[in-house]
């Protein structure tokens, strides 16, 4: 697998996956509104070079954002090539961490986040009623059934952690 930055010629594939996936290229976190398509992007490609997979983010004085993680084959590690790849774009940026908001429904993404070892920072309830009266597509009840109210903020201290890790080779490791 191959992980790049984007290029000119992903352009109308990034925006069309961001619709796909999130309803909109714009994306609603902490009260901000991002239009995703517009912000730095990795893209994952399998070895035939079909994209695979989409990291967008922003760096900031608060550290890099992951605004949004998709992967179009999941279980096959194009999450944690993404997430890792993101590291090493926030080091070399000379960002003191990696952090992201998902929404409290998100049970799946809460568990890959925190096996690759990203911690729960802060619960901020209530933030997505709030983000609703922005972006009035996001539905009150999640596809799993749990209403949609609280945003969870996970973070990683990039400066003091070698690499995303597998769970597998935490439990090695152990």
């Amino acid at each position: 697998m191959i992980v790049r930055s984007r290029s000119a010629g992903d352009e109308e594939w990034l925006s069309a996956a961001l619709v796909e996936r999130w309803g909109s290229t714009v994306i609603v976190t902490r009260g901000r509104e991002t239009d995703a398509a517009g912000i730095d992007a990795l893209i994952a490609l399998d070895a035939s070079g079909q994209r695979t997979g989409l990291l967008t983010y922003r760096i900031g004085d608060d550290g890099l954002e992951v605004v949004t993680l998709d992967s179009m084959r999941p279980g096959l590690g194009v999450g944690t090539a993404l997430l890792g790849r993101a590291t090493e774009v926030a080091r070399r940026a000379g960002a003191k961490r990696l952090w992201l908001i998902t929404t409290n429904d998100n049970l799946h993404a809460i568990g890959f986040y925190e096996s690759r070892g990203l911690r729960v920072v802060a619960v901020h309830k209530g933030a997505v009623d709030a983000a609703r009266l922005l972006k009035p597509s996001i539905p009150v009840v999640s596809g799993t059934g749990i209403e949609l109210h609280d945003e969870i903020e996970l973070e990683l201290d990039v400066a003091n952690r070698d690499a995303i890790a597998t769970r597998s080779e935490r439990r090695l490791q152990s």
